[in-house]
């Protein structure tokens, strides 16, 4: 009998065809799925999803932000650096040249005290040979009309006359200087 329920049961369906009822039942809950998943979750994931991206896009252009002013302050480094050895370029070529002038203006008050003392101590030299000869003049007049005196026998007391002794005294041995120089 077991065969015949079997048998019987199996007679009239096909095991391929699936039943009308079943595909029904699943086709309802697969759409009452599929609505609660758009309805509900598939915003979710929208939302999530655009959270996510303007974040990154913020985050982005943050970053672009900040590598511009980053850029930026670089290149105003690298400006202000050039300007600054320029400045300092200029500085040191000015102390230079400021170095070379005061230099040279100390070279040259330095010449023209050198010249200036030479010049006083020749004047001064000039000024003691001056004296030192009329001194001497003085002093070889009073010897030689002394001596003069002394082997004439006579008084050359009279000035002019003495001047004169001297003068022609001074005279002949200026020439007999002169000629032995010769």
């Amino acid at each position: 009998m077991k065969q015949l329920i079997i048998s019987a049961a199996t007679e009239g369906t096909n095991p391929l065809v699936p039943n009308i009822w079943e595909m029904f039942v699943v086709l309802v809950g697969f759409a009452v799925l599929m609505y609660i998943v758009v309805k509900y979750v598939v915003p979710m994931f929208e939302k999530t999803f655009a959270e996510r991206a303007e974040a990154i896009e913020g985050g982005i252009a943050k970053a672009e932000k900040a590598q511009a002013e980053a850029s930026a302050a670089l290149e105003e480094y690298k400006q202000q650096l050039t300007d600054a050895r320029a400045e300092a370029n200029r500085i040191r070529e000015e102390a230079r040249a400021e170095g070379a002038q005061i230099l040279a203006d100390l070279k040259e008050k330095a010449a023209a005290e050198s010249a200036r003392i030479t010049a006083q101590a020749h004047a001064a030299i000039q000024s003691e040979r001056q004296a030192a000869v009329v001194s001497l003049r003085a002093e070889v007049g009073t010897l030689a009309t002394t001596l003069a005196g002394r082997i004439v026998g006579e008084s050359l007391d009279d000035d002019a006359r003495s001047a004169r002794v001297v003068d022609r005294f001074l005279a002949d041995l200026e020439n007999q200087n002169a000629g032995a120089a010769k």
